[in-house]
């Protein structure tokens, strides 16, 4: 299979297309910066910048035919209510919900075409309610929201859409966000109940189930990959 991948160049991205490059599928990725040792096709684009992400969709599409997508880029502007700024919320928006949007609107008619597709999303367990992370938690519910849509309107068509809710997970993101020693560091892992952070690997794993898996029965569900965090949380 043929996955297209945002915000591959780190974290879960990176751990997702290294384990689907090491069983055999073809990787292509889009994000700022280029690691060293990609397992597949890399293109450096800000996708910050709607021009360029919508130019480079256009580009890849036409030279991929892609069977899955992992809509994986994010972006965290943490603040107290009082101090969000409205350019701090609509980036948080773009970049978490407009990327994904462009970006699945871009493979869909392949997709559509072969009765056949993959699309996952990375949510969070934000969802649930997250002090400081007011313009974060409304995207990430937002792309919950798109899962369970997208999977009533694809169903048809031999598409699956499925949501990855990481609980928090040593990534850069993460850790530039909550540095070790951080009062919300330890908030996050004080609320798990395996007292630990996640693995990139242990969300890979969660997202190759969903792309490439034997997950073909399963669509409009997010699946909370968090120590434990959700349970109790959130209604069955």
């Amino acid at each position: 299979m043929k996955i297209l991948i945002t915000g591959a160049s780190k974290g879960i991205g990176f751990a997702t297309a290294k384990m689907l490059a090491a069983d055999g599928h073809d990787i292509v990725g889009l994000a700022r910066t280029a690691p060293e040792d990609f397992p597949g096709e890399f293109h450096c684009v800000d996708l910050m910048d709607e021009p360029a992400r919508s130019k480079l969709l256009s580009e890849v599409t036409k030279e991929h035919n892609f069977d899955g997508l992992l809509n994986n880029v994010g972006l965290v502007n943490p603040a107290p209510l009082e101090e969000i700024t409205l350019e701090q919320f609509d980036a948080c928006i773009d970049v978490n919900l407009r990327v994904s949007l462009q970006t699945t609107q871009a493979v869909l008619p392949y997709m559509k075409s072969q009765k056949h597709g993959r699309i996952v999303f990375t949510s969070s367990m934000v969802v649930a309610g997250v002090p400081y992370r007011s313009s974060y938690a409304a995207a990430k519910a937002g792309m919950v929201s798109f899962t369970r849509s997208w999977a009533l309107e694809l169903a048809l068509h031999g598409i699956t859409v499925n949501s990855v809710a990481p609980g928090p997970v040593e990534t850069e993101l993460f850790n530039t966000n909550n540095p070790p020693g951080s009062e919300s560091r330890q908030r996050y892992i004080e609320g798990v109940p395996m007292k630990r952070v996640g693995k990139p690997e242990e969300l890979a794993a969660a997202n190759c189930y969903f792309l490439v898996g034997h997950s073909g029965f399963t669509t409009g569900q997010t699946l909370f990959v968090d120590g434990g965090y959700m349970t109790g949380k959130s209604a069955l």
